[in-house]
């Protein structure tokens, strides 16, 4: 273990060694010592090898106090002399400091940020999701009179007002015109009254009867609803959370 520490203990003792030279030199001897080592570290920064300038850098800071030591010694040690050196050493260090924040000024360099876009770019750039273009597959209205083919098999009977099919089910209090979605699922009929639509979700067996709605057309297998012909379409969704809804 001794071993292992002494690498470090060698640093200790010769930067103390160097404190100790310095602070028994005269000030004028020691001062000009230091200035040298600062102007070589300064005018050969790019031709000193790191450890060179590691090992100047360490000789400035730990040799400052043996000069400012020396100093005050020179001065007669009173009370003048300590604020002398205690002067000099707030001049010192600051300039060490800046020696070194000179030093290290192309080690910290922060990168660059990446331009940021112009107003017109920022003006003209979409907001919120991409738009979408719906096309609506308009309805194929049949008149139920005679019955229909149910597109999921099977036939559709049209007794008094109701929708018999074969694969199971009745639908009542509709009128005779009614259409099928493009895949089956949805089956719509026009109210009794002929003032509303009346819808039947299939597949999870659910009746929407929209009193002042028509169908206006089928969008990915969904039914879309209208007020009158010049009204903008609204997915059943909308029309379920906005509206007067009777559900069977």
């Amino acid at each position: 273990m001794a071993r292992r520490r002494w690498p470090a203990w060698r640093g200790v003792l010769a930067r103390s060694a160097w404190l100790a030279l310095l602070a028994l030199l005269p000030w004028w001897l020691g001062l000009p010592l230091l200035l040298a080592l600062t102007a070589v570290v300064t005018l050969l920064q790019h031709r000193l090898a790191d450890e060179h300038i590691a090992l100047i850098r360490c000789a400035l800071r730990w040799g400052l106090p043996g000069v400012l030591f020396a100093l005050q010694r020179a001065l007669g040690g009173d009370a003048f002399a300590w604020g002398a050196a205690l002067l000099g050493a707030l001049a010192g260090y600051t300039l060490l400091a800046g020696l070194d924040a000179w030093l290290d000024r192309g080690q910290h360099r922060v990168p660059a940020a990446a331009p940021s876009a112009e107003w017109p770019e920022l003006a003209m750039a979409p907001i919120g999701p991409a738009a979408e273009i719906i096309e609506l597959q308009p309805p194929a209205w049949q008149v139920a009179a005679d019955g229909l083919l149910d597109p999921l098999g099977g036939r559709v009977a049209y007794r008094d007002g109701a929708y018999l099919f074969e694969s199971g089910g009745c639908i009542d209090g509709a009128g005779a015109p009614a259409a099928f979605s493009p895949g089956g699922r949805w089956f719509a009929a026009h109210l009794r009254n002929g003032r509303g639509v009346l819808l039947w979700d299939r597949l999870r067996g659910r009746q929407h009867r929209l009193r002042g709605w028509r169908l206006g057309g089928w969008y990915r297998g969904q039914p879309w609803l209208v007020r009158r012909d010049d009204d903008m379409p609204l997915a059943l969704s909308a029309v379920l959370g906005d509206d007067d809804v009777e559900e069977a």
